[in-house]
Parts: C-alpha cells; structure tokens; sequence
C-alpha cells in the first residue's frame, strides 16, 4: 500500500516539472505577452534582477564611493577640529599674544620716519660722521625702492679718517633713534695714511596712507586677468 502511494507521489511529481518545462518549449520572444504562466514569472525574475544589479552598480556604487571619500578624510577633519579646539581652549592667551605682537610692530614703525623725516634722518647721518671727525668724500642718495609697507633709500657714502673714528662712526649709525643699516663695507688706507670707508647706508621709512592704497591699487590692477606683468 506505502509503495502505490509512493509511486503515485512520484509519478504526479514528474508529471509536474514535464508541465512546467512544457510552458517553456516552443516560446515566442516577440510575443511574450502570449506566454504562460512560469515563463512570466521566471522572466520577470531576471528583470527585477538585473534591475537591482544596474541600480546598485550606479546609484549604490557612486554612494560608496562618496562614504569611502568621506572616510579618507575623516583623519584630517579629526586633526583640524583638535586643532581649532586647542586654539579656542587657547583663545585668551592667543589675544594677549597678539596684542603683543601689535605693540612690538608698533615700536618697530615708530623707528621708522616718516616721508617729511627723512631729510632729518640725512642730517643726522652726516652729522654722526662729521662729529667724529671723519671727511665726506662720498653722500649721493639713489632711488628710493617702495616695497610693501615700507620704502628703502639706499645712499652710496665714503667716509676717510682714523681707525677708531670710523669704528665709532659706524657705532652711532646703530644707535641712531632711526632704523639704518650699513652694506658693502669696504675699508682701504687712503693717501694720508687715514682709512677710507666706502659702504651703502640704508634707510626705511613706513608708506603713508595714500602710498598704501596707490600699493593695493597695483595689486589688484597685476592680479586682475590679462594684466601684462
């Protein structure tokens, strides 16, 4: 009795999977809205599948690379928000360096004649030589080179006297209220049996305000395209 049951099981069974791949014989692609049952299901299946594969491939895959450039720059963003907390940690400390900072450029720019003192700081300087005893042979200013925020007058000099005198000289040259600079020192005996003392001084004075904005003009005029160099 089990084994009619079995067979009749097993019979029923195969004659299933003969109905079912009979629905796939003799199939008319151009036609598929004619087909039966199982071959519709079973393509839209694949449809749905390859739908989600070309979805995935486009939409998914630009989304993972966008989550793996973000990942790539999760380290830097972590050190620049330690960094930026440290400074706001900082932040009094940080003001009050500043302030020192200003202050320090400030003594700096009082050291600094202006355009109408640059004809007392010249006097000066010759003056510092003269009382020393020593012999102008040399005092041209040469063109003066306007940089950033400040201008540069070079003055070509040649001075002659004794050893020490010269040494002194260049000692008040240093200690003159005014920022001077002395290049190019070049110590020769003279004639007499003196030295002569040839050098370039230099001396700055800061940009008043319509020097300034006549700078930031040029800027912007060389920054701007198609401005010639």
């Amino acid at each position: 009795m089990a084994t009619n049951k079995a067979s009749t099981l097993g019979f029923e069974l195969t004659s299933l999977f003969d109905q079912a791949a009979g629905q796939f014989r003799n199939l008319n692609v151009n036609e598929p809205g004619q087909w039966p049952t199982l071959p519709k299901l079973a393509l839209w299946f694949v449809t749905v599948i390859a739908v989600v594969i070309v979805g995935w491939w486009f939409l998914l895959r630009a989304a993972q690379e966008e989550l793996d450039g973000a990942r790539a720059q999760e380290p830097q963003l972590k050190a620049t928000y330690r960094n930026r907390l440290g400074q706001a940690v900082n932040l009094a400390e940080l003001r009050k360096q500043k302030l020192q900072v200003q202050e320090y450029v400030t003594q700096l720019e009082k050291q600094l004649p202006g355009k109408a003192e640059m004809d007392a700081l010249l006097s000066d300087i010759n003056q510092a030589g003269l009382g020393r005893g020593l012999l102008f042979e040399l005092f041209r200013p040469g063109q003066v080179q306007v940089k950033d925020y400040y201008a540069e007058l070079p003055i070509s000099i040649r001075v002659s006297g004794r050893y020490h005198d010269i040494g002194a000289f260049t000692a008040d040259i240093a200690n003159l209220s005014r920022i001077v600079t002395l290049h190019n020192l070049n110590i020769l005996p003279a004639r007499d049996g003196s030295l002569a003392m040839d050098a370039t001084a230099r001396t700055y004075r800061y940009l008043d305000a319509a020097e300034v904005a006549e700078q930031q003009k040029a800027k912007q005029a060389a920054a701007k395209p198609g401005a010639k160099p």
